[in-house]
């Protein structure tokens, strides 16, 4: 499972990873009310985080790490969505990876500068979703898993 986190809206993506494919299961938004105080946003990214791991039993989780902020500000509320993935990972006894942003688009564009349109476009190609709408956090968070994928099956072959 792959989260692109955020207190706004939190991307996630659920793939499966067989030999050497990566097959789509499930991808998404956690939407969070913004009139609301951050506790209670952080609150529902806990609980529907906790619904999802409970609904497809991840092996491994791995989540974006924080790149950069338009402000201190910003950057403690984004830490602290991905504290909640975190925590609700550690809870269910799920090992999480982080990864860097510049890391995810390196493994799923082949450049670390990628915009979001070109990341959207390579997970659509790559993992074959033909669906009309697929919402940027969506397509981080799958990049995202993508990026882990690829990680895992790197380790293996090391290994071998």
């Amino acid at each position: 499972m792959g989260i692109d986190p955020s207190t706004i809206t939190t991307g996630y993506g659920i793939v499966t990873y067989e030999g050497n494919k990566i097959l789509p299961v499930d991808f998404g938004v956690i939407r969070t009310n913004t009139a609301q105080a951050l506790p209670s946003r952080l609150l529902t990214i806990f609980e529907r985080m906790s619904l999802l791991i409970d609904r497809f039993h991840p092996d491994e989780i791995a989540v974006e790490e924080i790149f950069q902020a338009r402000n201190a500000q910003m950057a403690l509320k984004l830490g602290q969505a991905r504290g909640v993935v975190i925590l609700a990972s550690a809870l269910k006894d799920i090992s999480t990876a982080e990864y860097s942003p510049r890391e995810v688009k390196l493994a799923v564009v082949g450049y670390g500068n990628a915009s979001k349109e070109q990341v959207r476009r390579m997970i659509r190609d790559l993992l074959s979703i033909h669906k009309e709408r697929m919402e940027y956090d969506a397509a981080d968070a799958l990049a995202v898993a993508v990026c882990h994928c690829h990680r895992v099956g790197m380790r293996q072959r090391m290994s071998q």
